[in-house]
């Protein structure tokens, strides 16, 4: 058995409502509970914490320092634009990460092209909808059973 964490940044509690031709109908709720039952269905436990306060991300990525973690999973919304302290903070954790963005931020706005975190993450997943939250726990799970 394995455990992950799943963190979600800034706006990503309006997924569902905000910009639904971007983003789509899903709700962060259901990609979390969608995300917890495919993580047991394996034998795993997936923990999950959003905020809107890049603070209280970079404390949550410090707790995870000091539990039994396999991986993060990681949508940092605009804040991977923006981040040193969240690139710090997952780099000081020592948890390996994958980051993930649902849309894909190469074909949008050239402020979106670079992330601070891509170049230090196990992997990156863009572009595939929440689709691409399944695509990083099986990932995720994959790495942890090596």
């Amino acid at each position: 058995m394995a455990n992950f964490l799943l963190i979600n940044g800034p706006n990503l509690n309006l997924l569902g409502e905000r910009e639904p031709e971007i983003y789509g109908s899903t709700t962060l709720a259901d990609i979390e509970s969608a995300l917890k039952l495919a993580a047991q269905g394996y034998g795993h436990l997936l923990d999950c914490f959003h905020s809107n306060a890049e603070h209280e991300l970079v404390e949550r990525i410090q707790q995870a320092a000091g539990q039994d973690l396999a991986s993060i999973i990681i949508n940092p919304a605009a804040l991977g634009h923006t981040s040193i302290a969240l690139r710090d903070a997952l780099l000081g954790s020592g948890v390996p990460f994958i980051e993930v963005h649902i849309s894909n931020i190469f074909s949008r706005e050239t402020f979106r092209h670079h992330s601070y975190l891509s170049d230090v993450a196990s992997g990156v997943i863009v572009g595939f909808g929440v689709r691409g939250y399944e695509l990083a726990l099986s990932a995720a799970m994959e790495y942890a059973s090596q």
